[in-house]
């Protein structure tokens, strides 16, 4: 028996649409890296980007459980002395409503050119619409 090792070439890739609306953000999270992955498929190697597309609509309607709207902070330095500067969960959902779910997936994904390339795969959209009709993308039910 041998085992199957898929090259880029022969990767077939499609389209999923996920909603977000009451779906907690670290289990969708996973399903959405699952996904941009190649884990679910089992032509699925390591070290080749094998995942499919997905769209994420009604980001903004994400939920995050227990005190996580407040306490829950994101972190980032300016690149200056004294720089560094923390925005909570709340206010982000309230004003990039998007970054909450992309920091999540890009988080569960490789630290590496590879994750790099895998996370372009992802589309969010704050609201119920997209630019994806011509693609037909598939519901996933999460």
């Amino acid at each position: 028996m041998k085992t199957l090792s898929i090259k880029k070439e022969d990767v077939t890739r499609n389209w999923y649409l996920v909603n977000a609306e009451d779906k907690v953000l670290g289990r969708l999270a996973t399903e959405v890296a699952t996904l941009l992955r190649g884990k679910h498929k089992p032509t699925f190697t390591p070290h080749v980007d094998g995942g499919d597309f997905v769209v994420v609509v009604n980001a903004e309607k994400v939920k995050l459980t227990g005190n996580k709207l407040t306490d829950k902070k994101y972190y980032w330095h300016t690149g200056y002395p004294g720089g560094i500067r923390e925005i909570t969960a709340e206010k982000l959902l309230q004003k990039n409503p998007t970054d909450v779910i992309y920091k999540a997936v890009r988080g569960m994904l490789p630290k590496n050119r590879l994750g790099r390339q895998m996370i372009k795969k992802l589309k969010i959209y704050a609201g119920p619409t997209h630019d994806h009709d011509a693609q037909k993308p598939i519901v996933k039910e999460l």
